[in-house]
């Protein structure tokens, strides 16, 4: 999928599983939607040289390099339904216990979110080294800052990359068979679809939107904001 596709279905992932998210507060909800959408890009990150791993310059590239050769390819280890989980949920896990690796981690998961959702914001800062690093170490501050403890981080990273992988799976290059592929390299793909088809941009994309706004509509305070001017449109008429 593209890499819009796997951001927007991350955001939509987050917004699903609110209800059952360890975060509170209109605050807690916003870093739970957007690390989830944001880390739903992470298993591309064993692709040096893509967009992803350009993101922060050398600060990426070079750890996207390091992924690459542990995962053994590009859709390899950190395609794993079963390892990338709990791979990257693990080093997640150590992180949250201090305040500038959970702010690093929420960083990162913001530009990746702005660095693929780039074709609906207006400018192009978010697309350069610097703009980046601005947009998404200020955002995290500001989400981190602001909200309680970020131990619930482990669980958006595993959700996020969990859903790039059912993303993947989707596709005709499809993921690989969890855990067996160590043994004989095979892969599973659920359907034929191609990347970046019409298919995909046209209806899946559009989908992915809208379940994003209607679940954020459903499990948050925009529900109470909301109802009552549906309830005045009868009346505009």
């Amino acid at each position: 999928m593209l890499g819009h596709s796997h951001a927007l279905s991350g955001l939509a992932a987050g917004a699903a599983t609110l209800p059952w998210a360890p975060v509170g507060g209109t605050i807690g909800q916003v870093a739970w939607i957007a690390a989830v959408g944001g880390m739903a890009m992470l298993p591309d990150l064993d692709h040096s040289g893509s967009t992803v791993s350009d993101m922060w310059g050398p600060a990426t590239d070079v750890p996207s390099g390091a992924i690459g050769r542990l995962a053994q390819g590009h859709r390899w280890g950190t395609h794993d339904a079963v390892l990338a989980p709990l791979a990257f949920g693990g080093l997640a896990l150590a992180a949250a216990h201090a305040f500038w690796s959970s702010l690093l981690l929420m960083a990162l998961a913001i530009g990746l979110a702005l660095r693929a959702l780039h074709f609906v914001i207006p400018g192009r800062a978010e697309n350069t080294v610097v703009g980046n690093l601005v947009l998404s170490w200020s955002g995290a501050w500001l989400l981190l800052e602001h909200s309680p403890s970020p131990a619930w981080l482990p669980w958006a990273v595993a959700l996020g990359v969990l859903t790039h992988i059912a993303g993947d799976a989707l596709t005709t290059q499809g993921v690989p068979v969890p855990v067996l592929w160590l043994l004989r390299r095979s892969r599973l793909a659920l359907t034929p679809l191609r990347t970046g088809t019409a298919l995909e941009k046209v209806v899946l994309v559009p989908a992915f939107v809208l379940a994003t706004l209607y679940c954020v509509y459903l499990n948050t305070d925009v529900r109470a904001a909301v109802d009552p001017l549906l309830q005045d449109l009868p009346g505009l008429g």
